[in-house]
């Protein structure tokens, strides 16, 4: 195994812990959905941003559905997967310009951190349509405050986290 290869999975490794980690420090609950809001997704993006697609997908699924398992919530681990693996590894496209060509670090982390809002709300409710019908209208809202904090919160860190990552 190569030092860079080597790098990379450690950095993943720190990232996916501190996605679990950041989703457990803070836990809002959500009234009438069984959820709860949490800083988790600002390492989602992060992740992505500071790790590029692939190793930023692995490191932002793993994250999160290891804080759903450990949380109780397993039923949700294998969408939270999917859902957080796939905002990293299109946070890791936008950022690094495989998607959009554009300059300015702090656009594309808002760009990064808008979309991680929007696709979480849109696929947890997708998935919780097939489960609780029109009543998973009722989580849209805290999704998409989670996400907004998470836009928030992962363009504060951004550069402090940049120079301790490269």
């Amino acid at each position: 195994m190569t030092d860079v290869k080597t790098r990379n999975l450690v950095r993943a490794a720190m990232l996916s812990a501190l996605t679990l980690i950041a989703t457990f420090i803070i836990k809002i609950p959500t009234p009438g959905t069984g959820g709860y809001i949490h800083l988790g997704d600002a390492f989602v993006i992060l992740s992505g941003i500071l790790l590029g697609p692939v190793y930023g997908a692995v490191a932002a699924g793993l994250g999160s559905a290891l804080a759903d398992i450990l949380g109780g919530y397993f039923f949700y681990a294998p969408i939270t997967l999917l859902i957080k693996g796939i905002i990293g590894l299109v946070s890791g496209l936008i950022f690094h310009g495989q998607v959009l060509k554009i300059r300015s670090d702090r656009i594309k982390c808002l760009l990064c951190g808008l979309f991680g809002m929007l696709f979480v709300a849109l696929g947890y409710f997708l998935f919780e349509v097939f489960i609780y019908g029109s009543a998973a209208i009722a989580s849209i809202p805290a999704n998409l405050i989670q996400g907004l904090s998470g836009l928030i919160i992962s363009n504060l860190l951004y550069v402090p986290l940049r120079k301790i990552v490269k």
